[in-house]
């Protein structure tokens, strides 16, 4: 069994940053996806970010230009740094891997961006 353990959301102010944190266990392929994907209220989830293990990364329009993701292969883990945060970035974060039929969720992190 895989699992996810998210870490790092909060309440910050408009303009602040925070820094999520993510660390998969179990068995787990050596070709994978991690990404990071958001929930606001009565909203769909959505990609925010994605790392494949070999490096390619991929961000939502979003979130362009303020978020960085990075990933530690050798330990699962994968990193999300969000700066210059705004009241829509407020939402539920995820952490997801996956790879060929395999999909794993880690139980969400809040993110409350508010003055």
């Amino acid at each position: 069994q895989v699992q996810l353990v998210e870490s790092g959301g909060g309440l910050v102010q408009p303009g602040g940053s925070l820094r999520l944190s993510c660390a998969a266990s179990g068995s787990i392929s050596s070709m994978y996806v991690m990404g990071w994907y958001r929930q606001a209220p009565g909203k769909q989830r959505e990609l925010v970010a994605a790392i494949t293990s070999g490096g390619i990364i991929n961000y939502a329009d979003s979130v362009k230009g303020r978020f960085t993701i990075s990933g530690d292969n050798a330990n699962k883990k994968v990193y999300l740094q969000m700066n210059s945060l705004k009241p829509e970035d407020t939402a539920v974060y995820y952490c997801n891997i996956r790879w060929t039929m395999y999909s794993y969720w880690g139980q969400g992190t809040q993110v409350t961006v508010s003055s």
